[in-house]
């Protein structure tokens, strides 16, 4: 375990585990080292790399910057994580992590190759667009000290069933949801412009110059799929790949023979 210090003076903590090429993962929505998916597929990718997995800032062990959130800012936490690896590595971001994966190489982060799974983007007809309400509806919920109804304006609208929504305050996470409920406007800031229901323009991405894969799953929802494709499409040296049977809330051991093939390709 240790931190870097980003450019604005912000800590950001990571561990690291392995041995080989440097490989980030970047988290989704209030997911960090100690809650979410990263961790357990750090395990198995670290017999094939040097695997960071670190906590966003405003979350776990890491701190907050300041006020207001700004995507440079996560864009320069990944640059320092990349030159704390030694000047270069390979990118993987699930989810709004993806987002932000493509957005630090669009942005000149010195990425050896970059993955995504699944950014969360509307780009036609197959879903409503996200009512533009919304972020500021979530922001103000965090302000006044509701971060449990931020959680549930999140969560409906990213289709969790009525039920687990009405149920989660009972759970063992919902103190955990709540600790990073206030990240949640991050994460609209990010991937707020890519949910309007119409493509974003054909040049969004193009300074993202890398071998990129973008990988959706075959469970998931049309729009979802529909997204990846154009994502994949939009990309300067972007790929699809589709994993059959999983959904957004992929399994480890559909997405580790994938990323190990790739990012150990050749040329």
């Amino acid at each position: 375990m240790g931190q870097v210090v980003s450019k604005d003076g912000t800590a950001i903590a990571f561990t690291r585990i392995g041995s080989g090429p440097a490989l980030i993962i970047v988290d989704g929505a209030m997911c960090h080292r100690a809650f979410g998916p990263a961790t357990a597929l750090a395990e198995p990718l670290s017999e094939h790399f040097t695997v960071y997995t670190y906590d966003r800032r405003g979350r776990g062990g890491s701190g907050g910057g300041t006020a207001p959130h700004d995507v440079d800012r996560e864009v320069e936490d990944i640059a320092a994580l990349v030159e704390e690896a030694g000047g270069s590595a390979h990118l993987f971001g699930m989810s709004s992590g993806g987002t932000l994966v493509a957005e630090a190489a669009h942005r000149g982060v010195d990425a050896e190759r970059i993955a995504i799974y699944e950014s969360p983007m509307i780009i036609d007809g197959t879903r409503a667009p996200m009512d533009p309400e919304l972020p500021a509806r979530v922001e103000r919920a965090v302000a006044e000290g509701r971060r449990g109804e931020a959680i549930k304006l999140f969560m409906r609208y990213v289709g969790t069933p009525g039920f687990f929504v009405a149920v989660m305050p009972l759970l063992p996470m919902w103190k955990k949801l709540k600790a990073v409920a206030h990240t949640l406007p991050h994460d609209f800031a990010l991937t707020g412009e890519l949910q309007r229901g119409t493509p974003p323009p054909a040049d969004r991405w193009a300074g993202a110059e890398v071998p990129a894969l973008v990988i959706a799953g075959g469970k998931s929802p049309e729009y979802m799929r529909n997204a990846q494709r154009h994502l994949a499409s939009a990309l300067p040296h972007g790929e699809l790949t589709v994993l059959p049977g999983q959904t957004h809330m992929v399994k480890p051991r559909a997405t580790v023979p994938v990323l190990v093939d790739f990012f150990l390709r050749k040329g």
